[in-house]
């Protein structure tokens, strides 16, 4: 089935379901030398994993990968790296009334429509469950990307519904990020998402919101024209998470408000680190736009025993995190791939 594979040189495949036996991703392309250990990608999964607090999903599930490839004696060999991590929780009961019907804003009569069949257990291929894959793929990048080229990225919970954090990108640690359970480097405002999460939940609904991602240290010239743009790759790969329904890099849909005399790069970086399509060597800064879940109680067309997360955001966060790590370690393998030589 096409559609499982994502990046060019640093390529990832994922495979598994909802409520099948297993989640796994094969990783090509990853140099070799690289130390890495089953407990560094865990760490990056226990941040997506569900049952982490009260407002997210009931799910439990331990995500604990293995790695069965590609790995020797704690370091990449430069062949494929395969990590799998088993299903155990699973309820397939829950969904046997989803057999004869659609749930709205799911992708359950559109995967019927495209394949003749579809997997009816909490979304199957559709379900956000596939991105352990990509948490743990995203690790590994993400260390590369830190040790080899001091490049760091972060993503953190910017707006969930109407509440919006008032705060600098540029001054957020991930260490802020991670010290409340919504993931708002903003103590103040953190204490009032989390609040309205339970709010929403007690009334048997669900919320959406804004991640917002940093990626420091990029050097320039990351990029590809025309169409292989490195904003163009971003959006793409944060328009591929389950839920996120908009993109926009730097000032994004606001610069159709602002006058060129304040959009001047020479003022502020409102191109968001990308000129052209290629990275300018200044921060570079998008949000992603995730919707409310929707299967939910209030629901009045549709009720199922389902688990879901009554927002999505806290556990999107390293989601964002990874494919942003790995869209950037895939352009700093492709730019080996062009460097300039000498007249």
């Amino acid at each position: 089935m096409a559609g499982n594979s994502f990046g060019q040189l640093f390529k990832i495949t994922t495979c598994g379901e909802s409520h099948g036996g297993a989640v796994a991703v094969i990783i090509d392309g990853c140099p070799s030398g690289l130390f890495i250990s089953e407990a560094e990608i865990q760490q990056e999964l226990d941040r997506r994993k569900p049952g982490q607090s009260s407002i997210t999903s009931p799910r439990k599930e331990q995500d604990l990968i293995h790695i069965l490839s590609g790995v020797f004696e704690g370091r990449t060999m430069g062949t494929p790296i395969l990590l799998l991590a088993y299903n155990t929780d699973m309820r397939p009961q829950d969904y046997e009334e989803l057999k004869t019907l659609f749930r709205p804003s799911h992708a359950d009569f559109t995967y019927l429509a495209k394949y003749g069949m579809r997997d009816f257990r909490g979304s199957g291929r559709a379900s956000a469950r596939e991105t352990l894959a990509r948490v743990a793929a995203g690790a590994i990048a993400k260390k590369y990307l830190q040790q080899h080229l001091n490049i760091e990225i972060i993503s953190f919970v910017e707006q969930l519904g109407p509440l919006q954090a008032s705060i600098d990108h540029c001054q957020v640690t991930p260490e802020a990020i991670e010290a409340s359970a919504i993931r708002c480097p903003d103590p103040g405002m953190a204490r009032q998402m989390i609040e309205f999460i339970e709010q929403v939940r007690s009334e048997g609904d669900s919320i959406g919101g804004i991640i917002k991602g940093v990626i420091r240290n990029a050097h320039a010239g990351l990029g590809e024209p025309v169409f292989d743009k490195l904003s163009a790759d971003l959006g793409k790969a944060m328009l591929s998470i389950n839920a996120v329904k908009g993109f926009e890099i730097g000032s994004g849909f606001a610069c159709a408000t602002m006058r060129g005399s304040e959009h001047n790069e020479l003022l502020a970086n409102h191109a968001g680190g990308v000129l052209g399509g290629i990275s300018s060597g200044e921060d570079i800064y998008f949000r992603v736009a995730f919707k409310p879940v929707g299967t939910v109680p209030k629901t009045l067309a549709l009720k199922t025993a389902g688990r879901h997360d009554p927002c999505v955001l806290p556990r999107a966060v390293p989601i964002v995190d990874a494919m942003a790590a790995l869209v950037m370690m895939d352009f700093y393998l492709r730019s080996l791939r062009n460097v300039r030589q000498p007249r």
